[in-house]
């Protein structure tokens, strides 16, 4: 190929090139430069922080226990003639329970008080003849012998007189056990003896056991660690106890803390404590699991959040602060404790910020945020006050 030739075919092969490059990037020339995309609001919801008084508490599951239980049980033998009870019900106290047969126990009475009468009567005469000889034998018609026998005889009738009236009371006091009545006023349980029942006199079963349910205790155990606290706290006065029936409970009855154990379980590292609830309603009833709440002081003037709102990270506890241009601003806190579902803060936060209590996974620092209706929102009652309070201005302007 000549040189002139060369030059025809570089050339052409050039201008295919620049014709080929101007058809490729001709339709991109005519767009526009493609804009960021921008993120739409993140919804959330929110929680106001507020100051208010807030109880330090320790809340534990409890036991409820009788106030005093008896186990009634006979302490003569017979038959078991009358039942003056139905089970389950409420008893005073000295309400009659049971009569037990009492024809052998009242002749036993008649024999004891016969023979009462009969040493009495020995002794009378013992102790009249007694005095006749002290006089023979001051003037020596007797001799001192014959005296001392019938003095001996005289005292010793004189102790079978004591003895038989010692016979008497027993015989009375086995004819009282034939009446059984209530030691105190409480709720009967189920019964394991009838009328017709042959009773043993102290039998190992008892035949009905009575719990007193007004007042009640509730037993409770907390960890060793807050002994110390408890006892601090004592010092101002009775602490307060509560205790919830179920978990939704709204009027958890009162009491007081009344009993605090002299040991410590060392298998549990906790020691046991007692409430006493007066129980006018008898919601409280024997053998039943509550949820205990023993309070110990109250805290004025703390800094309370929602504790949705408290996230963990890294650097510790943080929240999210929903600021007036509805961003969110990362916030580090201090949590003093938790009390149901809000924390009491003592460093980070201040009365009246939002913080989110929902939505927080889709969040970074500086991102705007919407606020759902809910938690945090403003009611239509302060949204009509807001608007009352500008309109005002509106019309000056």
């Amino acid at each position: 190929m000549t040189r002139a030739a060369f030059r025809r075919s570089a050339a052409g092969t050039a201008v295919a090139l620049v014709t080929l490059c101007a058809l490729t990037f001709a339709p991109a020339c005519g767009r526009k430069a493609a804009q960021p995309v921008k993120k739409p609001p993140a919804p959330v919801s929110v929680g106001e922080v507020t100051r208010k008084a807030v109880p330090l508490q320790i809340a534990v599951i409890g036991n409820v226990e009788p106030s005093s239980t008896v186990a009634v049980k006979a302490q003569i033998g017979g038959t078991l003639t009358k039942v003056h009870f139905t089970e389950g019900q409420d008893v005073r106290k000295g309400d009659l329970l049971f009569t037990i047969d009492p024809r052998p126990y009242e002749a036993a009475l008649r024999q004891a008080e016969a023979n009462l009468a009969r040493s009495t009567a020995q002794f009378d005469n013992a102790g009249a003849e007694e005095r006749r000889y002290a006089e023979l034998v001051k003037k020596g018609y007797v001799s001192q012998t014959q005296y001392d026998q019938v003095r001996t005889n005289a005292v010793a009738l004189e102790a079978t007189v004591f003895a038989d009236k010692a016979l008497v009371e027993n015989a009375k006091l086995n004819l009282s056990y034939c009446t059984i009545r209530s030691p105190f006023a409480g709720r009967t349980g189920s019964m394991v003896v009838y009328e017709g029942n042959l009773i043993k006199a102290n039998a190992d079963t008892p035949m009905v056991t009575i719990n007193q349910i007004q007042p009640v205790n509730v037993s409770f155990a907390v960890p060793e660690g807050n002994l110390s606290e408890i006892k601090s706290y004592m010092t101002g006065g009775a602490l307060k106890v509560e205790a919830f029936a179920s978990k939704g409970d709204k009027n958890p009855a009162a009491g007081r803390l009344t009993f605090i154990d002299n040991v410590v379980d060392t298998a549990t590292g906790t020691i046991k404590l007692k409430g006493s609830f007066d129980n006018r309603d008898k919601r409280l009833w024997p053998g039943q699991f509550v949820n205990v709440v023993l309070t110990l002081t109250v805290q004025n003037n703390a800094v309370v959040a929602p504790t949705q709102a408290v996230q963990t990270g890294q650097q510790g506890r943080f929240v999210f602060v929903v600021k007036d241009d509805l961003t969110a601003e990362v916030r580090p806190v201090v949590v003093s404790r938790t009390s149901g579902e809000e924390s009491v803060i003592d460093k980070g936060l201040t009365a009246g910020e939002r913080v989110v209590t929902d939505g927080q996974t889709r969040l970074t620092p500086g991102a705007k945020v919407e606020i759902k209706n809910g938690q945090g929102a403003k009611s239509d009652g302060q949204k009509a006050e807001d608007k009352a309070k500008t309109e005002p201005k509106n019309k000056a302007k």
